[in-house]
């Protein structure tokens, strides 16, 4: 936690750094300002941090206030710097290019002030846009043909939400849209792959009620992502239970005859000493291979031992990126970041963009989902 806090201040205080030599630049900003526009700037950095010590002090409503200003400033400043970046880039090669070929290529090149307003501009909309992408849940429907199901069942329905994040930004209101959605679905059998919540999330009355009212065939199974072991463990089983989950921490569960379901803890409750870790070739082996096994997994990392030993693994957790283009720098860590990939030997694995926000409440062409994984028999 203390690296990550140390690249995470080097990292962000960079970026507001980059924003204030970009405009002193571009000359727009007043002698008089320069100090209160460098508070401002520091007291954006630190947000995060203030607006977690103000909700562990019961300040829930101050510390709402702060997220969404200090969040959404994040996303915009992103942004920001992705097109700022973009803009430098362009202008470093046209300089070049202008050099190597004793030609004067400046009129490919705006002024910095015009430069400047153009990427605020840029950056502004796009916030705009992510913001009301990242209330639009999309419902992806996955057929997935299996000859593991009896003959009298022919579709199974698995439902699966991920990183919802359920705290100061997203709260009931967006619960309620997820809920919508898991209820048009009519699934079978609803799982949570990770990051429910992301705050102190008991203390918000009513929130776990709104996954009460869905009441599935064969029941509603979880297992921990990173942010439950963040925001506190003791906080994370209270509101799955209260929401009616079964929280499974490297445990398996077989419901209906039909399906075996295991679940496996994210490797931060080792780091945090909050759980041992977890070794799926133990908790996979020895399942009858004639009957589904269906693997919940936070990170969608595979273990190079278990392929073979389930049909289908859900994860979650890299949201594709959530903001384009850091889906790009997601990607180079893990290649399969959303969708359906097929493993090898009977395996498969679907990555969830995820159904809530972390951080900045925006989404840029990473819309939320909510899935329905649809288990059709088929001959032997």
């Amino acid at each position: 936690m203390i690296i990550f806090l140390v690249v995470f201040f080097l990292i962000y205080g960079g970026m507001h750094a980059y924003l204030f030599v970009r405009v002193r630049s571009a000359g727009i900003l007043p002698l008089a300002m320069t100090i209160p526009f460098i508070l401002l700037l520091l007291l954006m950095v630190f947000m995060p941090v203030i607006v977690r010590y103000a909700e562990q002090q019961g300040h829930s409503s101050f510390a709402r206030m702060a997220a969404w200003a200090g969040f959404s400033w994040m996303g915009w400043l992103l942004l920001f710097s992705a097109y700022a970046l973009v803009y430098d880039l362009f202008r470093g090669a046209a300089a070049v290019f202008g050099k190597i070929s004793r030609q004067d290529v400046s009129f490919l090149v705006a002024g910095s002030r015009r430069a400047l307003l153009v990427i605020l501009g840029l950056s502004v909309a796009t916030t705009a846009y992510g913001y009301f992408e990242a209330r639009k849940i999309r419902t992806e429907y996955v057929h997935l043909p299996s000859s593991k199901l009896p003959p009298a069942v022919e579709r199974l329905r698995i439902v699966q939400i991920s990183d919802v994040h359920v705290g100061l930004i997203n709260r009931e209101e967006h619960l309620r849209r997820i809920a919508g959605a898991i209820k048009k679905a009519e699934p079978d059998i609803l799982v949570s792959t990770g990051d429910m919540v992301d705050g102190q999330v008991c203390t918000y009355n009513g929130y776990a009620a709104v996954f009460n009212e869905i009441t599935p065939k064969y029941g509603k199974f979880a297992v921990t992502g990173n942010h439950e072991f963040y925001a506190g463990l003791k906080e994370a089983k209270c509101f799955h239970a209260d929401a009616g989950f079964t929280l499974l921490r490297g445990q398996r569960v077989t419901v209906g005859n039909l399906i075996t379901i295991a679940g496996v803890d994210d490797p931060t409750a080792k780091q945090m000493k909050l759980g041992p870790s977890a070794n799926e070739n133990d908790l996979l082996a020895n399942l009858p291979p004639e009957r589904f096994r269906l693997l919940l997994k936070h990170r969608p990392l595979v273990d190079k031992s278990v392929p073979g030993l389930f049909d289908l693994q859900l994860s979650g957790h890299v949201h594709k990126g959530q903001i384009f283009p850091f889906s790009l720098l997601t990607w180079l860590y893990y290649p399969v970041q959303a969708g359906l990939a097929d493993l090898g030997g009977g395996s498969t694995l679907y990555v969830s963009r995820g159904t809530g926000t972390w951080g900045p409440p925006l989404r840029v062409l990473s819309p939320p989902e909510v899935t329905v994984i649809d288990i059709i028999r088929k001959a032997q």
